[in-house]
């Protein structure tokens, strides 16, 4: 997924990457040239803008990402008004951090798909209560929803993707699959890379032994995939 984070402070440069740990594409946006410079060697892209100017906002790539995330924290005037010119511009998909009770009741106001609260713990907290071990990446977006990344479970192997309902069988979302690809280069040396795997449409491809799964759910939803039970 593509992710465009506005706020690279403490949260929102953790955050950023966390996510390009986990194999996204992040682009990093923030007012403060300190800020940008420190984190931009990490994600894909870093802009210095100031985001509570519509023409400056307009600049950013807002149609081209399948998340917008505002983790502006301390600048409250700053995180409402991006999120609401972030809404006059068109943007479909946003997260936005509030830091108290109030900014989050206003933040409610705007109809944004999610809010992340000041209770989120560490997202390491799911994998360590679910005994999943270490082979899993996590990352918390708030008190209810994780974002992991894993080895497709075995009982899955030669299923076709289309399928498997993630949805309506573990209420979750599979969001990319990753494969690694064997090949030789010229002298006939053996490498590998990681490619994406699209599962869109009708094709009739099958899971295979090593796939990754990234996958949107919450605590309950990768339980169930995990003990394979149903909700």
């Amino acid at each position: 997924m593509r992710y465009l984070i506005i706020g690279l402070g403490i949260y929102g440069s953790n955050l950023a990457i966390d996510l390009t740990n986990m194999g996204h594409e992040v682009i990093g946006a923030d007012v403060k040239p300190s800020l940008v410079e420190s984190i931009k060697d990490y994600i894909s892209t870093a802009y210095i803008i100031d985001s509570t100017d519509e023409i400056s906002l307009s600049v950013l790539p807002l149609k081209n990402v399948d998340l917008v995330i505002v983790a502006i924290g301390e600048n409250f005037g700053a995180s409402i008004k991006t999120v609401a010119l972030l809404k006059k511009l068109g943007v479909k998909h946003i997260y936005a951090r509030a830091i108290d009770k109030l900014h989050e009741s206003i933040l409610e106001g705007f109809d944004i798909d999610r809010i992340l609260t000041p209770e989120q713990r560490a997202a390491s907290d799911l994998v360590n209560e679910m005994g999943l071990g270490s082979e899993i990446e996590s990352l918390k977006l708030d008190d209810e929803w994780y974002v992991l990344k894993f080895t497709a479970p075995d009982f899955f192997v030669g299923e076709k993707y289309s399928a498997i309902d993630f949805r309506h069988t573990y209420d979750m979302e599979l969001i990319a699959v990753t494969r690694r690809i064997e090949s030789r280069n010229v002298l006939g040396i053996m490498r590998y890379h990681l490619q994406r795997i699209d599962i869109s449409g009708e094709q009739d491809i099958k899971v295979e032994k090593g796939d990754t799964f990234t996958c949107l759910g919450t605590a309950k939803s990768y339980k169930a995939l995990f003990t394979h039970v149903d909700l």
